[in-house]
């Protein structure tokens, strides 16, 4: 296998890995994007008790770590994500639903984000390529990671909503 085959076949994994997790088919259960569909903006400010997260948290999280690593790859300044902040972010205890979709929006347009910096990218150079962390790849699957585990959280957070709204 050359070495432009081998980046085209890393750039392809890669490519999926995160699009499988975000909003692709997965043997494993639900991608981030699955379980948010049909949440209210009530649902997404719901905590299932005080000092717990909720939806709204976990979407804008996802959304920060797709645009820290982003911003790794490119090595873009700190400073551009949509909100104010880093990793996890206040949100109000009421939103609208303006408000909400505009969450989701960020969520969308980091994902998108990443995804166009990977298909744009030298592969050669993002497989030797160090961030202060380490190897960029494993930032990217661990973005795949992240939105899987976070996916799993916000599938039980609804869940529970649901049967606790119900229940009232």
């Amino acid at each position: 296998m050359s070495k432009n085959q081998k980046a085209d076949s890393t750039r392809a994994l890669l490519l999926r890995m995160i699009d499988d997790a975000y909003d692709g088919k997965a043997w494993h259960g639900p991608n981030l994007r699955g379980p948010l569909r049909r949440v209210s903006a009530k649902q997404a400010v719901w905590r299932p008790r005080c000092g717990r997260r909720n939806m709204g948290e976990l979407v804008l999280h996802c959304a920060y770590w797709k645009y820290a690593v982003n911003r790794r790859i490119t090595g873009a300044k700190r400073g551009s994500f949509p909100q104010k902040g880093s990793n996890w972010f206040d949100v109000p205890s009421k939103l609208t639903d303006k408000e909400w979709r505009g969450y989701l929006a960020v969520l969308d347009e980091q994902h998108r984000a990443l995804r166009e910096t990977l298909v744009a990218a030298d592969m050669s150079q993002l497989q030797e390529a160090k961030s202060s962390n380490g190897e960029i790849a494993p930032h990217v699957y661990g973005v795949a990671m992240h939105d899987i585990y976070h996916a799993g959280q916000i599938r039980s957070l609804k869940a529970l909503c649901e049967r606790v709204t119900r229940a009232k």
